[in-house]
């Protein structure tokens, strides 16, 4: 009987509990908290023997602190700007296994019949969806979890109208106007804080109706190159092909072109605007579907992905899941270790590579690269086995959770590019890249850190390459920046385009992550970027990349790390001669010259190759002779004579030896 009452005094506890401190049903730290305490018996309820005077109390501090901790790393639900109207249903979306992959997606090809149609604008049409963040100051001041609650954005009478949605993780549409029952121009938000960077969109529409050609056209784009002239399509996700077929995302639409847009309200000389404009059709009636400029990957999908990585036992014993900082908003923002436990060897012998991803909202692919690499390290192949024993690899696979969150195209929630603010950091306004740096100073400073790589995607150039650092000065080192890229690119001949790369430094470039981590001493620092539209090369020539293509390339990346970094003693010998070959090719940093390497394996069975390397190069004379080699040879950038002038010349700087380092 006493068992009986105290059941029942326990569940008036906490009914009392959930009145006075109600739980927030889109989660939070508190949610969980709670949640955790309740489940764990983290509270302690006597009685001394009489049900009626019933007494509760939090068991000791140090008892929860352990609890707290483990909440605090492994997930946090996203916390939004104050003024953000965010829904309360998740948007969820499938992606099909590599078998769903075997149709490539041809490019649209252009007719030359495509209509250019100019901007209405609302006064000849019906506004039926309007959503922007109204906040009283032009800046950020606080976040919430979730947001706040949703007001009614559709005002459409006609029941036939499609219905527009946008306020849901790393959504982005501003406003619909109704031009006729088949015609909607649609406006982006700009980056939150900012009038500036309109190119990310992420949208719904529902009560849509098949066999009907509708014409959308996005009226404010920011740029004025786009690969949508180059054939690229938009991206269509169907939730009853989803259902139903198992179809994920596909690229859509017909008649599409991207012209300035001249329309008064939408063309300045101080801030031009384009439109792209394309015929689309959707497959299902009453279906509900999403339209996006790129494959969506949000700061959700993100944290369901490490959980999910930290929680398999077999991952656990060789990746580290922390944290590194908190956003500006609050937003975790993650990195993870990938290496083998060390034994007996000294743990600071391991070198060190560095990756991070997503510091502009947009660039998707650079996430799917990310996941693919991830995949691949903490796989159990010989080759992951490998370099999991020979590295240690520090991967932060979102810098700007704050702008993927709320579907900026560029900026954090401060307004700024932060890939621009490396060099002169500040803390309390950029944390993320102030951690970034720290990490990396810290690194450089205890172990080797033998490669960085920023991953990035591009809005106007096919095929995916890479951006380095001429090594200007390095005696003997000419030109090594290009072999990595190179041995890429024979890896995947066929999305990988080493001529695209290009290794010159330029002005506006001196502030971004790969400059400024070259210059705290990292020889081979990159930036490897993917294109939002498809390949140029081989039988992938004029089609779409795909999500297995930013994947795959993510696993190309580790499997030329093994090439790169072979163990064989004759491997240097080998990428002196590829230097050798590349400078005799003239290829330069703004433009490197292809080669062909197939005959530069470090496989056993090359060994003859090899030998014969040696043998023409002479490598075992006294190591001056490579240093005279490499003294010799013509510029990596052509010399331009300039005319003389009697105006005193600007010292130009000297990246060799002007080292930065963090604040």
């Amino acid at each position: 009987m006493d068992g009986a009452n105290a059941d029942v005094n326990m569940a008036q506890v906490r009914d009392l509990q959930a009145s006075l401190f109600p739980i927030c049903t889109k989660g939070s730290f508190l949610n969980n908290l709670l949640n955790r305490t309740l489940r764990n018996n983290q509270i302690d309820i006597t009685s001394d023997g009489d049900p009626k005077q019933l007494e509760s109390k939090l068991r000791d501090i140090k008892e929860i602190f352990p609890l707290m901790k483990e909440v605090d790393c492994p997930y946090q639900a996203a916390r939004w700007p104050m003024e953000c109207q965010v829904l309360d249903d998740p948007v969820i979306h499938i992606h099909p296994t590599s078998a769903s992959y075997s149709e490539k997606e041809p490019l649209y090809k252009f007719t030359g019949k495509e209509i250019q149609p100019k901007q209405v604008g609302e006064d000849s049409g019906e506004v039926i969806f309007k959503y922007y963040p109204i906040s009283s100051v032009n800046y950020f001041c606080r976040s919430a979890v979730g947001g706040s609650a949703c007001s009614p954005a559709h005002s459409s009478q006609d029941p036939s109208d499609l219905i527009f949605e946008s306020r849901f993780e790393s959504g982005n549409l501003a406003k619909v106007v109704k031009i006729t029952s088949t015609y909607y121009e649609l406006s982006l938000r700009s980056d939150m804080y900012t009038n500036r960077h309109t190119q990310w969109f992420y949208f719904r529409i529902e009560n849509t109706k098949k066999n009907i050609k509708y014409r959308f056209s996005i009226v404010n784009m920011y740029k004025s190159e786009s690969l949508f002239t180059a054939g690229m399509k938009p991206l269509l996700y169907s939730t009853k092909d989803a259902s139903q077929k198992n179809v994920g995302w596909r690229r859509c639409g017909e008649s599409i072109a991207y012209y300035r847009n001249d329309a008064p309200n939408g063309d300045s000389e101080d801030n031009p605007r384009y439109i792209f404009s394309f015929l689309l059709e959707f497959p299902h009636d009453m279906d509900t579907v999403y339209l996006a400029y790129n494959y969506p990957y949000t700061y959700t999908d993100l944290q369901d992905y490490l959980i999910k990585l930290k929680d398999d036992p077999v991952k656990a014993v060789f990746t580290k899941l922390r944290v590194l900082c908190r956003t500006l908003a609050g937003n975790n923002v993650h990195y993870l270790t990938v290496t083998e436990p060390c034994q007996e060897e000294d743990p600071k012998q391991k070198k060190v590579i560095v990756l991070t991803a997503r510091v502009h909202p947009s660039e998707t692919p650079s996430s799917w690269m990310m996941k693919g690499l991830i995949d691949f390290l903490t796989g159990d192949s010989l080759q992951a086995k490998e370099l999991r024993n020979r590295f240690i690899f520090k991967l932060i696979p979102m810098l700007n959770p704050d702008g993927v969150v709320v579907g900026n195209s560029r900026c954090s929630l401060n307004g700024r590019d932060l890939n621009r603010q490396y060099r002169s950091v500040i803390r309390d306004a950029h944390p993320v890249i102030w951690h970034t740096k720290l990490m990396l100073r810290r690194l450089i400073e205890e172990r080797q850190v033998v490669m960085f790589c920023d991953l990035h995607a591009h809005s106007r150039k096919s095929n995916i390459f890479m951006y380095g650092c001429e090594g200007k000065g390095h005696e003997g080192k000419k030109l090594q920046e290009q072999i990595f890229p190179l041995l890429l690119h024979k890896n995947a001949p066929e999305k990988f385009s080493f001529e695209d790369c290009n290794f010159n430094i330029q002005r506006s470039k001196e502030n971004t992550a790969r400059v400024v981590v070259w210059l705290m001493g990292v020889e081979n620092s990159y930036t490897m970027e993917a294109s939002f539209c498809g390949s140029s090369l081989g039988s992938r020539a004029n089609t779409h990349l795909a999500i297995k293509d930013f994947e795959d390339i993510g696993q190309t990346f580790c499997e030329t790390l093994l090439d790169y970094y072979n163990e064989d003693p004759r491997n240097e010998k080998m990428k002196l001669k590829i230097c050798s070959r590349l400078m005799e090719q003239g290829s330069n940093a703004e433009q490197p010259k292809n080669i062909d390497i197939s005959d530069y394996s470090s496989d056993e069975s090359s060994s003859s190759i090899c030998e014969e390397i040696v043998d023409k190069l002479s490598f075992e004379e006294d190591i001056t002779s490579v240093t005279q080699l490499s003294i010799i040879v013509p510029p990596s950038t052509p010399v331009v004579p300039k005319r003389k002038s009697r105006k005193k010349k600007r010292k130009s700087k000297d990246y060799n030896t002007k080292i930065i380092t963090p604040q």
